[in-house]
């Protein structure tokens, strides 16, 4: 009954998350429509282009060359760099430690403020590449290693997580953040590309990073007044 009950409080926590990030999604296209985009016209054309049978090797040469390769190109001219910087702050040190171990021990105190610890919002940071390697980097830094982990059993991960002092709120500030903070670095860019501005990615990097750090310290804060 104990595991049942566990599970349905996780459940209904990623459900409300999930809810909360449509709920900012919502509110925040609404103010920035009577704000900084108002009287902007903004309009929804759907063009028909005439229908022609399908050329099999058109289809694939733009497929390949147009959208794959296109992506392929922006996520590996920002993952190899990310990858040897992470390699290089987890194998050099400076007094016994490693400089990714001095990062975290620095931003520890303001990560303390939103429910985290220095290695998780490290993570977030070092993860901007890819948000799918934040959890290996996590994990690499609690087990103490110098490349990144990734493990296949959740049990496993769970149980490395409360070693380290991981709390229902860790969890829920961790999930809060992962869907309120900035997007990934080839999504940063395929935003200077289409809008050939680095003002509006400037401000899609900080507007949802303010959010999920203005959340994260709202709900750190309402968890200590009521524990």
């Amino acid at each position: 009954m104990q595991g049942l009950g566990a599970s349905i409080i996780s459940t209904i926590a990623v459900i409300l998350v999930i809810l909360l990030g449509i709920f900012f999604t919502l509110a925040i296209s609404k103010l920035l429509s009577k704000t900084i985009l108002k009287g902007i016209p903004s309009s929804f054309v759907l063009e028909l282009p005439p229908y022609r049978k399908p050329q099999f090797g058109k289809i694939l040469v733009r497929s390949i060359f147009d959208r794959t390769l296109f992506v392929l190109g922006r996520a590996i001219s920002v993952a190899a760099p990310a990858g040897l910087v992470i390699w290089l702050l987890a194998n050099i040190g400076i007094g016994g430690e490693s400089l990714l171990d001095l990062i975290a021990n620095f931003l520890n105190p303001f990560a303390r403020l939103m429910g985290l610890d220095g290695y998780i919002l490290t993570a977030f940071i070092l993860g901007i590449p890819a948000n799918e390697i934040v959890l290996p980097i996590i994990l690499m830094c609690y087990l103490g290693g110098n490349s990144l982990v990734n493990l296949d059993d959740t049990f496993s991960i769970g149980q490395i997580l409360m070693a380290n002092g991981w709390t229902m709120l860790t969890a829920i500030n961790v999930m809060l953040f992962t869907i309120l903070h900035y997007p990934c670095a080839t999504t940063l860019l395929t935003i200077k590309k289409e809008t050939g501005s680095w003002k509006w990615t400037a401000i899609s990097f900080l507007l949802p990073t303010v959010c999920g750090i203005v959340v994260c310290m709202f709900t750190t804060l309402v968890y200590h007044i009521i524990v």
